[in-house]
Parts: structure tokens; C-alpha cells; sequence
């Protein structure tokens, strides 16, 4: 079915750089040999930047090497390509946003589509391109309602010499959420009933100079929550990235804790938790790799099965570890898929049970397009195997391969039908939330969203799609068939209601209220686990984050 005919969640915004996105998702498109035969190129050596402005630096490396000869050089930020350039080609200039911190990297490909190891990161912050002192005006008329246990604020926008970024909402001292410059309305959700609330909006511009306070409205929340999104609570904290998440039979949570490279389980009633255990031979890439996907089987009370995701030194894989009594004797692990490409980005790694018993996986593209569209490949795809890993009898390619034509998926959930649901990242342009069916090809690297060209016959469209900047999300998890979003970049949790094969009745909660979420799973009682990646999150060190693992209640 063509993408043709899609509707964004939001209305579309301009697009940074669109010229150079557009060129690059050409060049992704254009790419010739893609089964990747033979040896990847080598690591391209000593990137470094020169003439950093507020617009443009020029960024280089030094030449990778290649049993037939390296064609071309990808050069990403941040998971993002930017542009493709000749073998010939060891320093290009690009166009940067003033004050947005980038981490540039290469990596080479050769002519048979193979694409090398990323490069390290060499992070840049581009100056302002001109002093800005002065300060937006105050937002004024302030004014909302309260309905139930959510605050819904409007107010009038502010102005500024060269524009207002952003407005920040206070509940009281506390920063409540915020939005981008052109919006002037915020909903704040879960707060607990019979309450007296105050809020205060400050505007600010791209050079952090902050508006006067507007002026000061006051609400009381009603006795009882009658929103979808009820109470909040905090029910830990960790200093590492909490990725994979699951709920024991006992009620308990597990996660792994993505740099650290080890199990965790929390007790929510009492915050108490211990190390379950480290599994062996994981490796991070400075980037999204490491520990990742986590998943209990249905079978867990009689076998004890911990199915695990993540990055070794030589490729993704898919293990199962047992615990016993809160332990995890790594003698018992069993390697059931390896030989999924690895890169710096685009690993992938959600893990989920299906009702038929079978174990999905989502992978990344590796860093490498044409992967995505390989049927005989694992990578940028949604694989299925049977419990003890071996190839599914009904599987659509007598393969792994469940569902093909992906970039970087990291959501995926059931509905009570049964159906598969994804969440999909974008490059630049649109993240995608799909329906997956049994042998379908979802259009990447030809299609981004509904972006390139996505009037193929044979691609599926997505259900939703979303600017990457209001988006970017990781967590995909459905209660009473209403799907949940965690988002990085958009900072905010999306709601969905399942309708036949559709989702309609889009809303958004928590938008900066958390800053950048992660992992989202249905927790017992029909609330949901949310958790947060705000620090060290594309670093791939150990015990430098500060995050929170939340409850939320859900109500109508």
C-alpha cells in the first residue's frame, strides 16, 4: 500500500538543513551493491573539526582502507546522516545550528555496500553568530482550567528581536514543562487531587536571555482524576541508562541498565533494589549500543528464562540468561541469534513475547541503508524466532525475517487482537509509528516517513508520523488498546487510541516535564513504567546519568 495520503500527528515544521537532508536521503536512496559481500572498510582515523562558526564548520578525517577500495564516506551527527561524499573526499563543510551541541562521526563504505565501524565523536557547539542581550517580553494572560487532576494553561505570546525558542512553564519554583516558541498552551497532567496549584510562564530565546515572569494563575484540582493521565510517583532512580524494562510475577521490576552492563531489580512499594547480575561479553559503542532489550517469558515461573538484547564486541545478539533467586548464573547462558550488525548507532533492541509464544526483536539498520532491504539480512528488520532461537516454521522468508524496510525501531507492542505495533525513528524528517504484517517492507532507505519515494508499490504506511524534533521516540507499549509513545528528542509521552486498524484521538502529556524519555511498559493495575535518559546518553559511559524510573496511573 503507497505512504501517499498519510497525516502527520503535527502540523509539519521547517526543517534544519533541509537541502543538505534531502541530499543525503538521496544518496542513501541512490546507493548501488547492497548485500554487503566481503570485509568492511576499516575505521576512518583522527576526525577533527576547523573553522567552527555560528553557521558552518569544516569537519575531516583521515582515509579508511579496503580490501576493494573504499567509495564513499557517510558523515552522521548524532545517528543522522548529513551527507554522503567520493572516497576521494577526506574534509567537507557543513551547515550547523548556532548553539546546538553535535557529535560528528564518519564511516566509509565500500562498493559493495559494506559499511565500516564509526569513527569516534568529535563534539562541537557552534557560538551564537551575533551578541544577543536582550530579552524576550513577559508572556501575558495567563489564564487555563483545571479538569480533574490536569491543568490546561493559554497565554498570549511574547515577542523578542530575533525570536522567542521556547516558553518555560513553573508550577510554583518547580518547571513544569515547556514548549517551543510558537505554542502557547501546555497541559499539566498528573497532579494529585484537591490541590491549589500556581503557574508562570517565562519565554526565552536561542541566546538564553529570559523573559519577566508573566502573570500568575491559580488553579485547584478536582477531587478525582477524570483525565486519561492521572497521578505521577517516582519509584526510583538510577546513575545509569535504564533500557530494557519488565515486571516480575511478583510485581517487581526488572531493568537493565545499558552502560553499566547489568540487571537491576527495584521493588516500587519501597524503592529498595539490588544487582540481579552483569551478563557477559557486552560491549558499548559510544553511542546506542550496549545493554539493551529485556524480556520475561510467559513461561518464566516454571523455567526462569531472562531473554536478553545487546551489543558484543563483534555484533548484536539475542541471549537467554536463567535467574535463580535474584542471581544470574551467566553459565547458563545460551546465545540463540548472533551475527546482527553493530554500529555506533542504529542497534535497535526492543524485545517482546507475542501471544503465540514467539520472541520479536527489532534491529537497526547498522548505520547502512541497504541493509534495511535485504530479506536475507538481519538488520532493519523486525525478526521473530521460537523461544530457544531456533527459525520459526511459519515465518514469512523461512528466515528470522518477520517484517524488512525499517531504520532504527526500538518500540513494539501488542494489541489485544494480537496485532504487532512499532515506533520507528526518523533521520531528520519523521519518526513513524507502524501496524506490522507478516512479510512487509516499510520503505527504508527509499522512504522516511512519508518523505522520499514512498509511492512504491509494495511499502506499508505508517499509522502516525511525527518531525523528528517533536519526537524521536524509543518506548512503544499498549494498555486497553490506547498506545503509549516515550520520546527522546520531543521530550513528551504521546497517547493513542486504537480504532480498527487506525489511531485517532492523538493527545501529549508531559512535554519537558521529564526531559527525554525512554522506556515505557505497562505496569500491573493498568498503569504504565516510564523511565528517563537525560544524561550520558550517547556516551557509552558507565554511572554518569541521573534518571528517574516513574509509575503513572491512568485514568478514562
Amino acid at each position: 500500500m503507497p505512504r501517499y495520503g498519510q497525516t502527520a500527528l503535527l502540523t509539519a515544521t521547517a526543517v534544519v538543513l533541509a537541502g543538505a537532508v534531502t541530499a543525503a536521503l538521496v544518496a542513501v536512496t541512490n546507493r548501488t551493491a547492497a548485500n554487503g559481500a566481503g570485509a568492511a572498510p576499516s575505521v576512518p582515523g583522527n576526525p577533527r573539526v576547523s573553522g567552527l562558526t555560528c553557521k558552518n564548520v569544516t569537519f575531516a578525517w583521515d582515509a579508511a582502507s579496503d580490501d576493494k577500495g573504499v567509495r564513499f564516506y557517510d558523515v552522521y551527527h548524532d545517528g543522522q546522516l548529513m551527507k554522503s561524499v567520493g572516497d576521494r573526499t577526506l574534509s567537507t563543510a557543513l551547515t550547523v545550528v548556532p548553539g546546538a551541541s553535535w557529535g560528528l562521526y564518519v564511516n566509509a563504505r565500500d562498493a559493495d555496500g559494506n559499511v565500516s565501524q564509526a569513527s569516534t565523536t568529535v563534539t562541537i557547539t557552534p557560538p551564537a553568530c551575533s551578541a544577543d542581550a536582550k530579552a524576550p517580553t513577559a508572556p501575558s494572560g495567563l489564564a487555563g482550567v483545571a479538569s480533574g487532576t490536569t491543568v490546561t494553561l493559554t497565554w498570549k505570546a511574547a515577542t523578542d528581536n530575533v525570536g522567542v525558542k521556547s516558553y518555560d512553564i513553573y508550577r510554583g519554583t518547580t518547571r513544569a514543562g515547556s514548549v517551543a516558541g510558537g505554542g502557547t498552551s501546555f497541559a499539566d497532567s498528573g497532579l494529585p487531587a484537591k490541590t491549589t496549584v500556581a503557574y508562570v510562564v517565562v519565554a526565552r530565546d536561542a541566546a538564553g536571555n529570559t523573559s519577566a515572569r508573566s502573570n500568575t494563575a491559580t488553579f485547584t484540582t478536582g477531587a478525582a482524576c477524570t483525565n486519561p493521565v492521572c497521578t505521577v510517583t517516582q519509584v526510583g532512580t538510577d546513575k545509569d541508562i535504564p533500557w530494557g524494562l519488565a515486571t516480575l510475577p511478583d510485581g517487581r521490576i526488572l531493568y537493565n541498565r545499558r552502560d553499566a552492563h547489568d540487571i537491576v531489580v527495584l521493588n516500587p512499594a519501597d524503592g529498595t533494589r539490588k544487582t540481579v547480575g552483569t551478563v557477559p561479553n557486552v560491549q558499548s559503542t559510544d553511542g546506542e549500543g550496549g545493554l539493551t532489550g529485556l524480556a520475561i517469558a510467559p513461561t518464566f515461573a516454571a523455567d526462569h528464562w531472562l531473554y536478553i538484547m545487546h551489543t558484543s564486541p563483534t555484533d548484536n545478539r539475542i541471549v537467554r540468561i536463567r535467574m535463580v533467586d535474584d542471581k544470574l548464573p551467566t553459565a547458563s547462558e545460551q546465545v540463540l541469534l548472533k551475527g546482527i550488525l553493530r554500529n555506533k548507532f542504529h542497534d535497535g533492541g526492543r524485545l517482546r513475547f507475542g501471544p503465540d509464544g514467539k520472541l520479536y526483536a527489532v534491529t537497526g539498520d547498522a548505520q547502512n541503508g541497504d541493509n534495511a532491504q535485504n530479506k536475507n539480512g538481519l538488520n532493519g528488520k523486525v525478526l521473530r524466532l521460537n523461544p530457544d532461537g531456533s527459525v520459526p516454521a511459519d515465518n514469512p522468508f523461512h528466515n528470522y525475517v518477520w517484517s524488512y524496510g525499517h531504520r532504527n525501531p526500538q518500540g513494539l507492542a501488542f494489541d489485544s487482537q494480537g496485532r504487532l505495533w512499532e515506533q520507528e525513528f526518523g533521520n531528520t524528517i519523521m519518526d513513524e509509528t507502524n501496524l506490522i504484517v507478516k512479510g512487509g517492507n516499510y520503505g527504508w532507505p527509499a522512504c522516511e516517513g512519508t518523505a522520499g519515494t514512498c509511492n512504491t508499490p509494495g511499502y506499508i504506511a505508517p499509522k502516525a508520523t511525527y518531525p523528528t524534533a517533536a519526537a524521536s521516540c524509543s518506548g512503544l507499549a499498549i494498555v486497553k488498546d490506547v498506545v503509549y509513545l516515550a520520546c527522546q528528542r520531543g521530550t513528551r509521552m504521546y497517547r493513542w487510541v486504537i480504532s480498527g486498524d487506525q489511531l485517532t484521538g492523538g493527545r501529549q502529556f508531559f512535554n519537558g516535564t521529564y526531559g527525554r524519555l525512554r522506556t515505557i511498559e505497562p505496569a500491573p493495575g493498568g498503569g504504565l513504567w516510564l523511565t528517563t535518559t537525560n544524561t550520558g546518553d550517547k556516551d557509552s559511559v558507565a554511572d554518569n546519568s541521573n534518571e528517574k524510573i516513574l509509575h503513572v496511573a491512568l485514568g478514562s
